[in-house]
């Protein structure tokens, strides 16, 4: 019913997973930068098949709620059809649906220096779903819990690509995200 189904793979954060990245992507993996203060990279994944490359990825990343407690976010960058980030987002199909983007964008993010429109998704009640597109791919941000969504619309996001080679990023990792899966 939905086409192929590329094997998804949770990834500890490391140095390594970028450099992975580097060389196997085929679409963008987004960090926010700067990092929002208190927040750390807890991993990413990808989804692709070997030797195709890596046709989606994923970015997560724990911190301070802007209400209370921790909060987490996966921001999911995909070929159009692949489904990962409407399966972070507890939808039923590969993508947003129809009309998602009728009314005006919730928020707002900087990619390559360019503002990219994100459209607030109804989805589960326990997360907050943005989705838009960059580079010709879908762009995901899924937040949890819900009121982690007011970070992506207030805070005024630059996100920046980690397949970009002129860049150093001095990343501080935390524990592994339980939002990706099982622990690898």
């Amino acid at each position: 019913m939905h086409g192929a189904v590329l094997p998804f793979q949770a990834r500890r954060p490391s140095l390594d997973v970028v450099e992975k990245v580097r060389k196997e992507a085929r679409v963008p993996f987004w960090l926010p930068w700067p990092l929002p203060p208190g927040w750390l990279v807890t991993g990413f994944g990808d989804a692709g098949e070997e030797g195709g490359g890596l046709r989606a990825g994923v970015v997560a990343l724990s911190g301070p709620s802007v209400t209370h407690g921790p909060a987490d976010l996966v921001l999911v960058a995909e070929e159009p059809g692949v489904g990962l980030g409407a399966a972070f987002a507890g939808l039923p199909g590969p993508d947003p649906g129809p009309g998602f983007d009728l009314g005006p964008p919730g928020a707002k993010v900087q990619t390559y220096g360019h503002p990219t429109a994100l459209w607030w998704v109804e989805s589960a009640p326990d997360r907050a779903v943005y989705v838009g597109e960059a580079m010709g791919n879908w762009l995901w941000v899924v937040g949890w819990p819900a009121e982690a969504g007011c970070l992506v619309a207030l805070a005024e996001l630059s996100l920046r690509d980690l397949r970009e080679q002129d860049q150093e990023f001095d990343l501080p990792f935390g524990a592994f995200s339980p939002r990706l899966g099982d622990e690898p």
